[in-house]
């Protein structure tokens, strides 16, 4: 499994660095099975975060086409009000410029959600999101129908989108998982793992991290629960 992790700028640097270290000890642990990289919709370039100028540089374009996973971080910043930032047109007071709500809506107005329509739209791709990332491809009209989470501030957003927002830690709705708070790339690394290479490969990783993943990965399947 080749996995393409998605820099734009703002992004999280730990929606990042964490599902990168787990996938990338994974290729380890696996004798290769698995490699990493990170991109951007631009191509080759450095990217700098909404953390306190931390950069990562990515090495390549993101490509659709490309078998495997395409991970979409979120954004850090400054929370405000998580309206809809697509419709920022300027015209009124926005969002701070290094809010999230802002920081989403630039990333919104670059080539990154062609790019991740063409790869939900790829039968050989599963997409995965950290915390913001869901809410960007909510935000773009590409996850109507689906089941998803993010940040806990960001759940009642996802429902405006048409989207089915799940509180959960890690939403597996098939070719798109989803990860909600930021320490939930962790998770969401480890369960991929077990997924897509085998349980054995994610509990070696889940070892060498001392990291033990939370929560049940809600899935549409089963009697639905009654209540409490």
């Amino acid at each position: 499994m080749h996995a393409q992790i998605v820099l734009f700028d703002g992004f999280d640097p730990l929606d990042v660095i964490g599902p990168y270290e787990v996938l990338y000890a994974g290729g380890i642990a696996s004798g290769g099975a698995v490699s990493v990289e990170l991109v951007s919709a631009e191509g080759p370039r450095e990217v700098v975060s909404g953390t306190g100028g931390l950069t990562l540089r990515a090495t390549a374009a993101l490509d659709p086409g490309r078998a495997g996973l395409v991970l979409l971080p979120g954004a850090a910043g400054r929370m405000g009000a998580l309206g809809s930032p697509a419709r920022d047109t300027g015209d009124e007071p926005g969002p701070q410029e290094d809010s999230v709500p802002a920081l989403l809506a630039r990333a919104l107005r670059t080539e990154l959600p062609g790019l991740m329509a063409a790869a939900l739209g790829n039968p050989e791709v599963t997409v995965g999101t950290v915390c913001g990332g869901s809410l960007v491809l909510a935000m773009a009209g590409l996850l109507e129908g689906r089941h998803v989470t993010s940040h806990h501030q960001g759940l009642d957003l996802l429902g405006t989108t048409g989207a089915h927002a799940v509180r959960a830690r890690v939403v597996d709705d098939g070719d798109l998982v989803s990860g909600a708070g930021v320490t939930s790339g962790l998770d969401l690394g480890l369960y991929l793992l077990e997924r897509e290479v085998g349980p054995r490969i994610a509990h070696a990783v889940e070892e060498l991290f001392a990291h033990e993943r939370r929560g049940t990965v809600w899935r549409a399947r089963g009697p639905v629960s009654a209540g409490f």
